[in-house]
């Protein structure tokens, strides 16, 4: 569990740096549009510290974790990391005004979209744990 609320914590933090990053990057920028970088805050929070403290609670109730969580943990954490440095780079490269050319234009994509690859997977797995967990007879 202890690792659960560590994991909270970080993502907490990193989404009020990306949530103050976005406003005081766009606003030195003289930014007035639409960009990448104001869902780096949101999925932070909502997928990062909200997600974990939703595992702890679940923890606490159904102690799902096993040998096999590290796996399905490592892939959401690097899913879920992946994303944000690529919305990251997409806004800045937006602000900025940087004209992209179309094959990094797609690389860009490409790994935001491996990322949430990664993000799936990772969630599924838990999931299945969780499922395992839950309608295993002992539970009754």
């Amino acid at each position: 569990m202890k690792r659960y609320m560590n994991s909270a914590l970080l993502y907490a933090a990193l989404a009020l740096a990306g949530g103050v990053f976005y406003r005081e990057f766009t606003k030195f920028s003289g930014f007035s549009g639409k960009t990448a970088l104001a869902v780096v805050h949101t999925h932070y929070f909502l997928m990062g510290m909200v997600f974990f403290l939703l595992l702890l609670v679940l923890e606490k109730s159904f102690a799902f974790s096993g040998p096999k969580t590290g796996r399905a943990l490592a892939l959401y954490h690097a899913g879920l990391n992946l994303t944000a440095v690529m919305l990251a780079v997409r806004g800045v490269t937006q602000v900025r005004g940087l004209s992209l050319t179309a094959g990094m234009d797609a690389a860009l994509s490409g790994m935001a979209g491996i990322g949430h690859i990664l993000l799936g997977f990772g969630l599924i797995l838990l999931l299945l744990q969780l499922r395992a967990k839950a309608m295993s007879p002992a539970q009754d």
